[in-house]
């Protein structure tokens, strides 16, 4: 049995301070506290004094190996950008350039606070290589496109690695169209029939330009949202991405649908200028998740800072600093993404995944430490990460990955 110590274990169920989380195999078994640590049987012990304990971060919509391409195409918008700069570059794709670059992605991701990545890209294969590599929890989705003219982007690649990626504990097959514009409702229809089938989660980009919005409805004569009502393809299993656009009818058919809407708040205000109408499909019982979308648009997959956008360019757009708060961003990072992708994670309680984050508070800018939760949204930041746990298992602490030397073999080259 193992056993993390902490001032501090922080969920959004509250505040426990002085304790042990005790760990068994990949769940927490028990909340203890710490002086009580020598009645139970623990061989190893991590933390102590001046420590933090969350639930590891779910990055619940990223593109990990677009790393290589961070500092291109800055201050464009996002149809463009994505036209002229991204799509052309990503022609030139290599497996084996996919394969380093997801490394090193979701190499700042865990650094970062992050356990859980849900990807969606081309050569899935080697991106959910690259996760098994590391030791993080992945959901990885093959990007299909057959509106737009992508060889790598081709549905039968995606439908292939859905079916044929072996199904293991920590890394598992999604499906993932691309968007609502670039993906025909043939297309759309097989999706849904297999996803029904199979029990797959759906991953794809709604609503994330106005000329994606004006397409559909020049297309299908109505709006993105309203087309996937028709083709019944929201429900639970249905990860919608960006939803900047949306319409106040396209928001409540959203909140009813219990599809969970990912929010990429840094990214799309990078990109568009804005970030969509989140508060008020919160409003309406809608479901979120948060995600860092990738270190082009991003520029970094750090989901700590990722929370403190969330809330203040949400209160920006609703121009009411109540909403939302601390907490509910917290929830959005935690159980959000993870209620989301089916997994029983984002909470220290037992029974629960042991997928947690230990973070040293021992700094300037966590002082005083009376409100922690606060200062996890507000004032911490991915590099106060010191130890990262996966299903129990320590796979990164102070700067080392330690299921593989590949990073630093690529950090030396580099």
């Amino acid at each position: 049995m193992k056993a993390i110590i902490a001032d501090y274990a922080l969920d959004v169920e509250g505040i426990k301070r002085n304790v042990a989380v005790l760990i068994e195999k990949d769940k927490i078994v028990g909340v203890v506290p710490h002086e009580s640590l020598r009645d139970f049987g623990v061989d190893e012990t991590f933390g102590g004094s001046g420590y933090l304990l969350i639930p590891g971060l779910v990055n619940a919509h990223t593109h990990v190996a677009m790393n290589k391409f961070r500092g291109f195409g800055d201050d464009m918008p996002l149809d463009r950008w994505l036209k002229e700069v991204i799509w052309p570059m990503e022609k030139e794709w290599t497996e084996e350039e996919i394969y380093k670059w997801a490394l090193i992605g979701i190499a700042e991701a865990v650094a970062n606070g992050s356990t859980v990545i849900n990807d969606h890209y081309f050569f899935a294969w080697k991106i959910a290589e690259a996760a098994e590599k590391l030791g993080v929890r992945a959901f990885i989705g093959q990007t299909m496109m057959d509106l737009v003219e992508m060889s790598i982007a081709g549905p039968e690649l995606g439908f292939k690695f859905f079916k044929r990626w072996k199904k293991s504990d920590l890394v598992r097959a999604t499906l993932a169209p691309h968007a609502t514009d670039t993906v025909s409702r043939d297309l759309l229809m097989e999706v849904k029939e297999v996803a029904e089938k199979e029990s797959g989660i759906i991953h794809m980009h709604v609503s994330q330009s106005k000329e994606e919005v004006l397409r559909v409805k020049k297309r299908e004569k109505m709006l993105p949202v309203e087309y996937l009502k028709e083709l019944e393809m929201l429900g639970e299993n249905f990860m919608g991405v960006h939803g900047v656009y949306l319409s106040k009818d396209e928001v409540k058919i959203y909140a009813e649908s219990g599809a969970t809407l990912v929010h990429c708040p840094t990214s799309l205000a990078k990109l568009e200028g804005e970030i969509g109408p989140i508060i008020d499909l919160w409003k309406l019982g809608g479901r979120i998740a948060l995600g860092n979308d990738c270190a082009v648009s991003n520029n970094s997959l750090d989901m700590i800072l990722e929370m403190k956008f969330a809330a203040i360019l949400n209160k920006v757009k609703a121009r009411n600093p109540t909403k939302p708060t601390a907490k509910e961003v917290f929830y959005w990072a935690t159980v959000g993404g993870a209620e989301a992708l089916g997994l029983k994670a984002g909470l220290i309680k037992e029974g629960y995944l042991a997928d947690l984050v230990l973070i040293d508070t021992k700094k300037l800018h966590f002082l005083p430490r009376e409100n922690v939760l606060s200062h996890i949204v507000y004032s911490a930041k991915g590099s106060d990460v010191e130890k990262v746990f996966v299903g129990g298992e320590l796979i990164y602490d102070q700067g080392r990955f330690l299921k593989t030397n590949e990073i630093e073999e690529l950090l030396a080259l580099e």
